[in-house]
């Protein structure tokens, strides 16, 4: 099912989300509806607080060109970042149309449950380490305009204020 998503500012994105306690068969929705509705956006992530939902899940694919690779991250951490950073245009489907530039570091290794309750580790580079940082990011209530000096996310932030006004209007 695909899952609206909440668009900045909503103070449901800035919530730091709770541990996922056990794997259950709702869980296992919410892992199918975030990753067609990021496929439908269409993004190359997407985390619970999203739809609406303060659980530590999400969902990311980072193939363009190929068979698709859907993960499912449940309570990921990064254990591992390189001293070597990356810098990369990040966009978010909470805040469409904006991008800018972001440093993090290029390699990060994780750990993370997938949803047959095993530990998962893997060491990601690349758009995948810059994927799923920002993801982690949003179980912790951060979004990538935070990153940003002051002016330049006031700016983005009034343009979603306007943005939401123009759905609002429209529906």
């Amino acid at each position: 099912m695909i899952r609206a998503i909440l668009i900045h500012p909503d103070p449901r994105l800035k919530k730091v989300c709770e541990p996922v306690a056990e794997i259950t068969p709702e869980l296992r929705q919410l892992a199918s509806d975030l990753l067609e509705t990021m496929y439908e956006a269409p993004g190359i992530g997407l985390a619970a607080p999203q739809v609406g939902v303060t659980k530590r899940v999400l969902v990311m694919d980072c193939i363009k060109d190929g068979p698709p690779e859907p993960m499912v991250l449940v309570n990921p951490e990064v254990v591992w970042s390189s001293e070597d950073v990356s810098v990369y245009e990040e966009g978010c489907l909470s805040i469409p149309d904006q991008y800018a530039d972001v440093k993090r570091p290029a390699e990060v290794k994780v750990r993370w449950l997938d949803l047959a309750g095993q530990e998962q580790e893997r060491q990601f580079h690349g758009i995948w380490a810059t994927c799923v940082q920002h993801e982690i990011d949003h179980l912790d209530g951060k979004l990538f305009i935070d990153y940003l000096g002051p002016l330049k996310r006031q700016m983005i932030t009034r343009k979603m204020e306007k943005l939401k006004r123009e759905r609002a209007r429209a529906d």
